[in-house]
């Protein structure tokens, strides 16, 4: 038993734990505060649940108290005098999502193939400089492009992976057939950096019209290398067991999870500066009515960025924030004023940004935690194949799911 969940097991045993219509209220240990808990929807208006996440002690509680079974006890007193005792039972349905079993089997058995055609169909829209002069001809960015992430795809090693690489060439999706470490050199090719932020972006565009909230946040991805031993000697010996790691920062879709602008930085980088050039590259392409994200994020700027786009931010605030201090915008102030006074109803926006965590998971579980590069930039390209294959996929889902036809590059065409 966890401690949070001892102490939900005394909250029911000590307080009286009462039903407003949806909500439970739950009075506080420390102070004189009641807590509204929603069984149905899993949130709790304390500060532990809106800082972590996680089930706090009331949630606990009320659980332990609806779960109860419905017992009658009858006593009876030495005078003939009977007491009767009834403890009722609420059931609490927890809101499921139904799952699209046969479009998801359509999805998952045909990914392979048509993730092969769209990215093919992506990368024709990228373009090669023209090669003039004697000498050797450089691969075309199309090609290459294709073959870095389709290898991320695999996930397996680049020797393994010249089966599929050959399979592709022979379908016609390039125009060259390249050798892994021809793969590898352009893995390290900084010029391929914005190409692939580019796709990034143009691969999103098809869902245009079905996303209009979205989520932002940040996780790492472990490299193949650990911190250097000079530093672990001199500051502290379990370094030399840690990883390095990049940090990838991205804003996403909350209906289908994908991903419409992404920044990679190194592990200390902080994530607040990152919000104002992803909603921006959001704001480019897609219609913006909610913007969700942790309280790292809270600050004048990115409130304000994200009302210049027409939207509601849904940042929540600290224990420590206050409307008294001159910096405060009169945005920041009305924020802060209908969070406090309508928390419920913040909180029901504020918890779309779960669905980010969703999307690092997909992209995680996929295609590995981990980065199989060496190289700074080679590890940054390799991240965003990581991100570029997971809008495919999307894109893929929403193909059987939603119907969705995806064309890219419908302003060049």
């Amino acid at each position: 038993m966890s401690l949070r969940e001892a102490k939900g097991v005394d909250i029911a045993k000590r307080f009286k734990i009462v039903q407003s219509g949806n909500l439970w209220l739950v009075p506080s240990q420390s102070s004189k505060k009641n807590y509204k808990v929603d069984p149905i929807a899993q949130t709790c208006s304390c500060p532990d649940y809106e800082y972590t996440g996680f089930k706090c002690k009331h949630q606990f509680a009320v659980e332990i108290t609806i779960h109860r079974d419905k017992v009658t006890t009858t006593t009876t007193t030495p005078d003939g005098a009977t007491t009767t005792t009834v403890k009722e039972t609420v059931k609490v349905e927890r809101k499921t999502y139904k799952q699209v079993w046969p479009a998801y089997n359509a999805a998952q058995t045909q990914e392979k193939r048509l993730f092969q055609y769209l990215l093919h169909q992506l990368c024709q829209g990228v373009g090669s400089p023209a090669q003039e002069g004697a000498g050797q001809r450089r691969f075309s960015l199309e090609d290459m492009l294709f073959a870095m992430a389709f290898k991320v795809y695999s996930t397996v090693s680049g020797r393994r992976f010249m089966t599929d690489m050959r399979d592709a060439h022979g379908k016609g999706y390039t125009s060259k057939l390249p050798s892994y470490n021809t793969i590898f050199r352009y893995f390290e090719d900084e010029m391929l950096t914005p190409h692939l932020q580019m796709l990034i972006e143009e691969s999103a565009l098809p869902l245009a019209s079905i996303e209009q909230d979205f989520a932002v946040d940040s996780s790492g991805l472990s490299t193949c290398r650990f911190v250097q031993w000079t530093q672990a000697k001199y500051t502290d010996p379990q370094l030399m067991e840690k990883r390095e790691w990049i940090k990838v920062h991205l804003m996403c879709g909350v209906i289908t999870n994908v991903v419409t602008s992404v920044e990679i930085t190194d592990r200390y980088a902080g994530d607040s500066p990152y919000f104002k050039p992803l909603v921006e590259a959001t704001g480019k392409n897609f219609y913006m009515q909610q913007v969700s994200a942790d309280k790292a994020y809270l600050s004048n700027g990115n409130l304000q960025v994200v009302s210049d786009h027409h939207a509601m931010p849904f940042i929540p605030f600290k224990a420590n924030s206050t409307t008294s201090k001159k910096r405060h915008s009169p945005l920041w102030k009305s924020m802060y004023h209908y969070y406090s006074y309508n928390q419920e109803r913040f909180m029901q926006s504020y918890h779309k940004r779960s669905n980010v965590e969703t999307t690092f998971h997909m992209i995680k579980s996929k295609f590995g935690d981990s980065l199989r590069s060496k190289t700074k930039t080679a590890q940054i390209n390799e991240a965003l194949c990581k991100v570029l294959c997971h809008n495919i996929c999307c894109l893929i889902q929403s193909m059987f799911e939603l119907g969705l036809k995806p064309k890219f590059w419908a302003e060049a065409a």
